[in-house]
């Protein structure tokens, strides 16, 4: 029985994968990225409670204006310390992070209105949202944003 060029690149995808998967450090950056991650969704709720509480604001503009406070706070933590080792242009970088927070940011949007209109309190939505959004913005950034540095 031979072997087909698709079943060869499936292999050395799982190779990839379960070599990725064995990385001690692959598991410390996924920690530090979900400390950093942590203090951002903080921040989030946080500017998000003031805008809508205090201050009245639409929980959509609100959810827009926390996002641009914690993806700043997310952003420089995530260049100094996750993905220090892969520090290319600050100007690349950062138009890539912004790209794929951008994309987490529709996203969190979308389930943000879905619990919403479900009934949920706007407050309690937005905390689930930002937790469901974090795989992608996690996977997006460490293979895209902070990926290891080529011609940059």
């Amino acid at each position: 029985m031979e072997t087909s060029a698709a079943d060869v690149r499936v292999g050395l995808r799982r190779a990839r994968v379960r070599a990725a998967l064995g990385r001690r450090g692959n598991w410390e950056q996924l920690v530090k990225f979900c400390f950093v991650g942590a203090t951002g969704y903080l921040v989030n709720l946080w500017v998000f409670s003031l805008l809508v509480l205090v201050l009245g604001v639409h929980y959509i503009p609100a959810a827009v204006g926390s996002f641009l406070v914690a993806v700043t706070n997310n952003y420089v933590w995530n260049r100094l310390w996750t993905f220090r080792e892969h520090r290319g242009s600050i100007a690349y970088q950062g138009m890539r992070f912004l790209v794929v927070s951008t994309l987490a940011l529709v996203a969190n949007l979308v389930v943000l209105y879905m619990l919403v209109e479900i009934g949920l309190p706007e407050i309690a939505a937005q905390a689930i949202a930002i937790v469901l959004v974090t795989p992608i913005n996690f996977v997006g950034n460490k293979l895209w944003s902070f990926g290891p540095t080529r011609n940059r």
